[in-house]
């Protein structure tokens, strides 16, 4: 009775898993553009949400990863007048482009992905 219990269906289109790959890779845009990587996401998540399950998933976890990191980005630029930040700025920076390719390269093969240290603020 457990197989029941599926929260995305086993096999998805080629077109949704593209549209949820979109929604990781979109955050990308925030090294070129100021609230890229917010706003890029939530474009593709509000476009898909409601015709693709799995891009209103995988929006939702773009989201909330990249909204972590911009709280991260701000203490890290606080933290600049302690030192300290001069050291942590890059390392969340690579930090979030590593994760953000690792989640659109296993959401594009089916595959489950969350990210670490993601606050859940959209449900």
């Amino acid at each position: 009775m457990e197989d029941n219990q599926q929260v995305e269906p086993a096999i998805t289109s080629k077109d949704e898993r593209m549209w949820a790959m979109l929604c990781h890779l979109s955050a990308l845009a925030g090294f070129i553009i100021p609230m890229g990587s917010i706003i890029g996401p939530l474009i593709v998540w509000l476009i898909k949400k409601d015709e693709m399950p799995l891009v209103a998933e995988h929006g939702r976890k773009s989201l909330n990863f990249q909204i972590t990191m911009f709280i991260a980005y701000i203490v890290c630029l606080i933290l600049m007048f302690a030192v300290i930040g001069v050291i942590l700025l890059p390392i969340v920076a690579i930090f979030s482009f590593i994760m953000v390719v690792i989640g659109a390269i296993k959401t594009n093969d089916g595959k489950e992905f969350n990210y670490p240290f993601s606050l859940q603020l959209i449900k």
